[in-house]
């Protein structure tokens, strides 16, 4: 059985309750991944790191967050074992960031997590499509 909503909370605007629903899906996060020793940040690094190794300004880039915060999530990452540092081989200034084994088996357990923190949507690909496309047009100033 399923809560009941707040009298009044569906005469609410719409932006109010996405903000409500983003900070409610936000503490259960918060809560899974630091139990799995990860942040949002770290999440997204871990994430963005599948497709191969990077350096920490493309890194920072594809993931939208400054190289400053990019570094620290690096050191907390490798920290834990999640990624390791290597020069890289094209050019000796600058480190390859990579996942390593114990890096991927996490992500791979969030991601497993993610469904149970949303609990149960309905049609999974068609909320996400509407997200996006969100995103997308609030990106873009629409």
């Amino acid at each position: 059985m399923s809560p009941t909503p707040e009298p009044g909370l569906s005469t609410w605007p719409t932006g109010r309750l996405l903000a409500v629903a983003a900070r409610l899906l936000e503490q259960r996060w918060v809560a899974t991944l630091d139990g799995m020793g990860l942040t949002h940040a770290g999440l997204i690094a871990l994430h963005t790191l599948r497709e191969g190794p990077l350096p920490q300004r493309a890194l920072a880039q594809r993931c939208q967050v400054t190289d400053q915060t990019m570094s620290r999530t690096l050191d907390r990452l490798a920290r834990a074992g999640f990624v390791s540092r290597a020069a890289d081989p094209a050019d000796g200034r600058r480190q390859l960031t990579r996942l390593t084994e114990r890096g991927r088996a996490v992500h791979e357990q969030a991601v497993r997590a993610e469904p149970a923190l949303l609990g149960g949507l309905g049609d999974d690909a068609a909320f996400r499509a509407g997200l996006l496309d969100l995103i997308t047009r609030l990106s873009a100033g629409d």
